[in-house]
């Protein structure tokens, strides 16, 4: 394959809602320029961009795919990224090694939530964008509703690079403010501007040259003398003003329908920037932070920003050069892990395809297999720079479930393969409740876990069962109770005997504290391990719930042994049973955590958002409200919060968000403290 150097690399990510037309733009794309011989269709399975099992059964983006476009010399990856919410941990992974973004949005809908995501996750990153109103041709389209739906929600300042020929059936091509000439279909048309739209089209290139000539003190001083600027002029000034202020260039298009392809491209050509028009990147060494021009003369360092798992090839890893080389066959250093790897054959990405390089520039993307122990958001570098580029904070996942293996085979494979899966995708985590005893998987929302389940199984071959996760709730004690038990068994040789009377208390600040109070030697300190031993066990287990016991404190009061028939599994079993008895008898109470939460909504849900918190027994902390986005900060028991990603969607329609971290624990009310406890004795029933 050809190589490609720095200045003739683009890297684009491809962000909106769902159903924007992302993934047939490519198609398109790719058409247009050759690449393909025939346009796909995501109801067949046939798209380059949406080539995995679960993608094509779903008929959605699941995943980033880097799709190269071959155009005027220029390598194009295309990053097609998912529109559905749950999997934002893919556009923020994308975002990070773009250069720009094409973030579409669909002409009948205008300002969705996922446009919102992807535009303010490409002014988290700085990206330079181009708002692209796409679908033109539908039935509903509105060109102006759906500019100004977005234009009203934003700061930057959406100027109009082409405008609509026409609208919905009637939706010919695009009318370019550059050129100031009519572009029909494909744009290999070109005809003089209809007279319809003449007095629009100047009114909007005067907008467009001024915008323009503020990107440029040079341009700003000609456009002043001349009142007007060259194509060439404008589109430098454009390009200039798209990296340093808040201008956003807005085009339009059919292009399902290949209108607006070229014009497209050769927009791409001209405004987006190559890697090396990007501002330094910063990183750290041992020595400290460094800032890194993307040049093929600098040390070499590549950030790794996707990994996937594929059941033939085994990992690969997806990577950027910042800067310096990537040759095969050579030994990189993860500066991350502090550890080797070998580089075998580098190849670059094209779907669910690869084609071997033996070289990746800088500012390039490309993909290797089997490395051992490189993961999402490592570095690649030599061992005598150890160079780190800082991974993009990703949102916290707060979805979860229980799982549990369907057999014995999948139990042996379950922590190795949960591992992989977040690996692989940073919003998803997984972790061992010890309080309920559950193995518990964190994601985006039911699709995101739906798809890491699926992805377990046919990459994995693990199969799981999905459960309601349980509250991590605690016993405590209110008062303290003395309690008594004897252990007495007799069969045949040498039977069991132990008795223990002890007292328990609550206390504070420690988890347990224990002490032999006995006097007069009626049980041996040798016995006191035993009993300590069956005590912890109760704690971990529970008495009246089935959750652990916390700050409780024993003293061994008295007890009786037997001088052939006691055994140290003799007093463990009278500590034990002793032990339950007493908390029983000492007022037991249930403690539940109790989560910070801070909620993100727009303005006008606030009313249906505090009902709601109430409704959940929250303690609101604060609201705060700026520019048409309410923040309210409250505590929140976790049982109430265990669904609330897909109730705040339902509220919000999918713009709400939430943060949420553990605080402290508090009581139980009395009401709901008996349901679960009476709960808990159905459950023992059931199991005698």
């Amino acid at each position: 394959m050809k190589e490609y150097s720095t200045a003739n690399v683009r890297n684009i990510v491809l962000a909106s809602h769902s159903n924007s037309g992302k993934t047939m733009l490519v198609e398109n794309l790719l058409n247009f320029t050759g690449g393909t011989t025939r346009i796909g269709k995501i109801e067949d399975g046939t798209t380059v961009s949406d080539f995995d099992d679960e993608e094509q059964r779903r008929g959605i983006s699941l995943f980033t795919s880097v799709i190269p476009v071959f155009y005027k010399d220029l390598k194009i990856n295309l990053l097609d990224t998912p529109g559905y919410t749950d999997f934002i941990g893919e556009v923020v992974s994308a975002m990070r090694v773009a250069d720009s973004a094409i973030i579409l949005v669909e002409s009948t809908a205008g300002m969705e939530v996922g446009t919102e995501v992807a535009l303010t996750e490409a002014a988290r990153f700085n990206l330079p964008k181009i708002i692209v109103i796409n679908k033109m041709d539908r039935e509903n389209a509105n060109f102006k509703k759906a500019f100004d739906s977005v234009q009203s929600e934003i700061d930057d300042r959406m100027i109009l690079m082409q405008l609509p020929w026409g609208e919905r059936t009637e939706f010919q091509g695009v009318i370019d403010l550059i050129t100031m000439k009519a572009y029909k279909g494909d744009g290999k048309t070109v005809e003089e501007i209809p007279d319809a739209y003449k007095a629009e089209a100047e009114e909007a290139r005067m907008k467009l040259i001024e915008a323009a000539a503020e990107g440029d003190d040079a341009l700003l001083e000609k456009y002043f003398e001349n009142g007007d600027l060259t194509s060439e002029e404008a589109l430098e000034g454009l390009k200039k003003a798209m990296q340093n202020s808040n201008i956003i260039p807005v085009m339009v298009g059919a292009y399902g329908r290949m209108i607006g392809v070229q014009s497209l491209l050769d927009s791409i050509v001209s405004l987006a920037p190559a890697p090396n028009e990007r501002p330094a990147v910063k990183a750290t060494t041992p020595k400290g932070e460094i800032t890194l021009e993307c040049s093929d003369a600098g040390p070499l360092a590549a950030y790794v920003w996707k990994t996937t798992a594929d059941p033939f090839v085994g990992r690969q890893t997806f990577f950027k050069v910042y800067s310096g080389v990537m040759t095969s066959d050579v030994r990189v250093w993860n500066s991350t892990k502090g550890e080797e790897e070998r580089l075998a054959s580098m190849q670059v990405p094209f779907g669910k395809d690869n084609q071997s390089v033996s070289v990746i520039h800088a500012g390039d993307i490309g993909t290797v297999a089997k490395l051992s122990l490189t993961t999402t958001g490592d570095t690649l570098t030599t061992k005598e720079n150890s160079i780190v580029f800082e991974p993009p904070k990703y949102p916290s996942p707060l979805y979860r479930v229980a799982l549990t293996p369907k057999t014995q085979s999948d139990a042996a494979k379950l922590s190795q393969t949960l591992t992989r899966l977040t690996e692989e995708d940073p919003t998803l985590s997984w972790s061992m409740e010890a309080a309920t005893r559950q193995t518990l998987l964190f994601g985006m929302g039911d699709q995101h876990i739906d798809v890491a389940v699926k992805r377990a199984e046919q990459k994995f071959q693990l199969f799981m069962n999905l459960l309601e996760p349980k509250v991590p709730y605690e016993e405590h004690i209110t008062k303290e109770a003395t309690a008594m038990y004897r252990h007495k068994k007799q069969t045949g040789g040498s039977g069991q005997f132990g008795e223990v009377t002890l007292k328990v208390f609550p206390i504070e600040g420690e988890d347990f504290t224990f002490s032999n109070d006995v006097f007069g030697g009626a049980i041996s300190s040798n016995y006191m391990g035993p009993i300590e031993k069956g005590i912890r066990n109760v704690m971990k287990e529970g008495v009246v719930a089935g959750y652990p016991v916390h700050n409780v404190g024993v003293s061994i009061m008295d007890g009786k042994e037997h001088p052939v028939d006691s055994k140290p599994i003799a007093f463990e079993i009278a500590g034990r049973e002793a032990f339950k008895l007493a908390v029983k008898d000492a007022n037991p109470v249930l403690y539940e955590p109790i989560m910070k939460v801070t909620v993100v909504i727009p303005e006008a849900n606030m009313g249906d958002i505090m009902g709601d918190l109430n409704t959940r027994r929250a303690r609101v902390q604060g609201m705060d409200t700026e520019r048409g986005k309410s923040t309210v900060t409250a505590t929140v028991p976790l049982s109430e919060m265990m669904r609330y990603t897909t109730s705040l969607r339902s509220m919000t329609g999918g713009r709400g968000y939430f943060a949420m971290e553990y605080d402290h624990y508090d009581l139980v009310p009395h009401n709901l403290a008996k349901e679960i406890m009476d709960a808990r004795s159905r459950e023992v029933k059931e199991e005698e």
